[in-house]
């Protein structure tokens, strides 16, 4: 007889994959196992098993959560209606929200995804490719003339920015969401006018 989805299985899973990503960002996706991993969410290692049945499921089960909530949450911003300044001060910003709380997956993913299979990295990869998309045509939206005919300028510029966004929790310390948007302002300051402005 199939074994029946318990009424919290989701809220379960969703703990599993919050605590999976801590235990692989501080110890390391190699040297994790599904014992440490199972102690840590307070569950035995069977039951760990009733949700992914194996490590790699879990790592890819973690990035392909996050990834595509990421890139379906900063979907939602747009552009409808305003300008395209305003769009990338308000996608830089969205950028950073969704970042927090999220520090321990950001880190197995910059690990992580070169552990998993082709066919997972592709689909994780898909998730990078979009963002990147989106905020390219906001960047060649603000200076067309510059970066229609440059292409290679053009990515240079908006990996640019997400090295400026992907880092941020390395060096700062203040978790509120007012520090948050105010690097998110200098970020787009400092894309829009440049170091002297």
């Amino acid at each position: 007889m199939a074994r029946t989805i318990a009424k919290d299985y989701d809220q379960k899973r969703e703990q599993i994959l919050k605590t999976a990503a801590k235990v692989f960002a501080e110890a390391g996706f190699d040297r994790a196992s599904m014992s440490q991993l199972a102690k840590a969410c307070n569950i035995s290692k069977a039951n760990i098993y009733h949700y992914y049945d194996s490590k790699d499921a879990l790592l890819f089960g973690v990035l392909d959560t996050y990834l595509r909530e990421l890139r379906d949450r900063l979907k939602m911003v747009n552009g409808a209606g305003i300008s395209p300044d305003d769009h990338l001060r308000e996608l830089v910003k969205e950028v950073l929200m969704a970042y927090h709380g999220a520090d321990d997956e950001h880190r197995v993913q910059a690990s992580g995804i070169s552990s998993l299979t082709g066919d997972q990295q592709k689909i994780l990869r898909g998730y990078q490719r979009e963002m990147v998309e989106q905020m390219s045509d906001v960047v060649k939206a603000i200076a067309p003339a510059k970066y229609t005919q440059n292409p290679q300028r053009l990515l240079e510029t908006t990996m640019s920015i997400y090295g400026m966004l992907n880092w941020y929790y390395m060096w700062n310390r203040d978790p509120s969401e007012e520090a948050r948007i105010g690097y998110a302002k200098t970020v787009t300051d400092l894309v829009l006018n440049g170091i002297k402005d």
